[in-house]
């Protein structure tokens, strides 16, 4: 009898082995918490401490939800993902010692977003907020970024040929960093297609935003830029960028700068900016009359303007 039964009993207990959820299995939703335990698995009962362990245990396409007010740490993203904070207190990241907040390493096809994040320097601040070096997209929505060494936001990744990338920012704060608010200089030759929607950026030591290189594109949309060091909005080296309903005010430099690149201004307000509200140099301008801006600056002689000029 002991015999027939012991069989029996081995194979049941191996059946049931065959159920068993691994330990570390990834999820596609996992959930932070400042209560949480990053020895946990991160599911809703037992959320993870970090956002870098949460990112760990998530799977490709899946999303990280913030439970409630804290600092979840600096964090590499290598998949496509989504980081949602829908207003349960600040999601922070205090980023020092030279280091970047949110690094984005995911692959080309990857598309990834963050939602209510706030990104700042502390003590003698972090390099950078946000660093973009690859994705397919990257969606900024509800964020701040400020008080960092160096740029805010950064995207100098690579964006390699016959690809189209995209980088869309909205409802954004970006503000009192070292360096520029927002600069944009890809390498590669494929296109790169930045958006900002109701973006501010104020008191950054350079550009409040910049795009360089002939192979990025920006339009600028019911936006601020104010009291920067450079100028407020900046296209150079053959990037093309539009502004619309956008304001430019007491920058340091220009408020609109259009440096042998391209650009189209409407519906603009360019005030109290110290070298002139519009600042064009070997460039191709494109304005309409329902513009707003007291001087005008620049190399006009190789600036082309064009349009209903109204300054």
């Amino acid at each position: 009898m002991l015999e027939l039964t012991k069989p029996l009993f081995v194979a049941a207990v191996i059946a049931l082995g065959g159920f068993a959820a691994p330990a570390q299995a990834q999820l596609a939703r996992t959930w932070v918490s400042s209560f949480g335990n990053d020895a946990n698995n991160c599911d809703r009962p037992t959320p993870c401490r970090t956002f870098q362990h949460a990112h760990d245990k998530t799977l490709p396409l899946g999303e990280i939800s913030v439970l409630d007010p804290g600092g979840y740490g600096a964090l590499t993203i290598t998949k496509g993902i989504s980081i949602i904070n829908d207003g349960v207190g600040e999601a922070g990241l205090l980023v020092s010692g030279g280091t970047i907040g949110i690094l984005i390493e995911a692959l080309p096809t990857d598309h990834v977003s963050l939602r209510g994040i706030t990104v700042k320097g502390i003590g003698f601040g972090g390099v950078n907020g946000i660093l973009f070096k690859t994705a397919a997209s990257l969606t900024l929505e509800n964020c701040v970024v400020r008080n960092h060494d160096g740029d805010g936001i950064q995207m100098l990744g690579d964006v390699p040929a016959n690809s189209f990338v995209s980088f869309t920012l909205s409802n954004t704060f970006v503000t009192d960093n070292g360096g520029n608010g927002i600069y944009i200089q890809p390498t590669g030759t494929g296109h790169l297609s930045v958006l900002l929607n109701r973006v501010e950026t104020y008191n950054n030591s350079a550009h409040g935003f910049a795009v360089v290189g002939a192979f990025s594109g920006a339009a600028v949309v019911d936006s601020i830029a104010a009291h920067n060091g450079g100028s407020g909005f900046g296209a150079f080296t053959q990037a093309a960028l539009t502004a619309k309903r956008s304001v430019m005010f007491n920058n340091r430099r220009s408020g609109f700068l259009v440096d042998h690149a391209f650009a189209a201004l409407s519906e603009t307000v360019a005030s109290g900016n110290t070298n002139g509200d519009i600042e064009c140099t070997s460039s191709f301008l494109n304005t309409y009359q329902d513009n707003l801006a007291s001087t005008f600056s620049g190399n006009n002689a190789n600036c082309q303007v064009t349009g209903i000029v109204k300054f």
